[in-house]
């Protein structure tokens, strides 16, 4: 890969910064993960040294790979973005900061019970499937308060806010609404006593709209990083 790491991360903060001044908010009030699952860990490396340190991954082996490879860079934050089967929730709990996909009360109490009591809380948003297709993980908004209360309950995690992958869409209505949708949930959420600070959500193609719809935290990959290479199974 040639180092063009510095040029993508600054084109991706400007990016981000542009959309936060449009609508009025505040500069660093959006977190950028860079989304470097299927890339090796030598491409994590040089986006370290150009300054990012949160990263996301997405496969539970490869994850693992990296966690070990990259061992010498403390500094770094991992976000563990992928659905997360019961049998892989281990490495998860005791190497993630982050874990955005949680769409089951039994995943949320094995990374409870698995977190190392020497570490610091894990991280972990809910995530919500906006567009309501089938192929796509997460709860309905309706179904979002239950697992919310039951999941702020738990000890070794905390409660952060809320993740989406919206419809790929060009309709930017459609995806507007999407986006509303999570806005009006965590106030909702929020309302009901939970103290969320986290709206996960926006990719490269819309994380413009994401902002404008008060993300928090935006998962930029292939800006960053280019077309993505065959999908891992791991």
């Amino acid at each position: 890969m040639t180092d063009h790491a510095p040029q993508a991360l600054a084109a991706i903060h400007q990016r981000i910064d542009a959309a936060a001044r449009q609508c009025a908010r505040a500069p660093g009030s959006v977190t950028l993960l860079a989304v470097s699952k299927t890339f090796p860990a030598e491409d994590i490396r040089l986006f370290h040294a150009a300054g990012q340190r949160a990263f996301g991954e997405n496969y539970v082996q490869e994850f693992a790979g990296k966690v070990d490879a990259l061992a010498d860079l403390a500094d770094l934050e991992w976000h563990f973005i992928g659905p997360l089967q019961r049998n892989k929730t281990r490495v998860v709990a005791e190497h993630a900061h982050w874990v955005h996909a949680i769409d089951r009360l039994l995943i949320a109490e094995r990374l409870s019970l698995q977190r190392p009591n020497e570490m610091p809380a894990l991280n972990v948003c809910i995530q919500i499937n906006v567009s309501g297709e089938d192929s796509k993980s997460g709860i309905t908004a309706a179904q979002a308060p239950a697992l919310a209360q039951a999941i702020a309950a738990l000890p070794g995690i905390k409660l952060r806010g809320l993740m989406c992958i919206p419809e790929p869409t060009q309709d930017q209505a459609e995806l507007g609404r999407q986006f509303t949708q999570m806005q009006d949930l965590l106030n909702t959420l929020n309302a009901q006593g939970l103290a969320l600070d986290t709206l996960s959500m926006g990719m490269s193609a819309d994380l413009e709209q994401a902002v404008a719809h008060g993300a928090t935290l935006v998962r930029i990959g292939t800006a960053l990083f280019g077309a993505r290479p065959a999908k891992s199974t791991a």
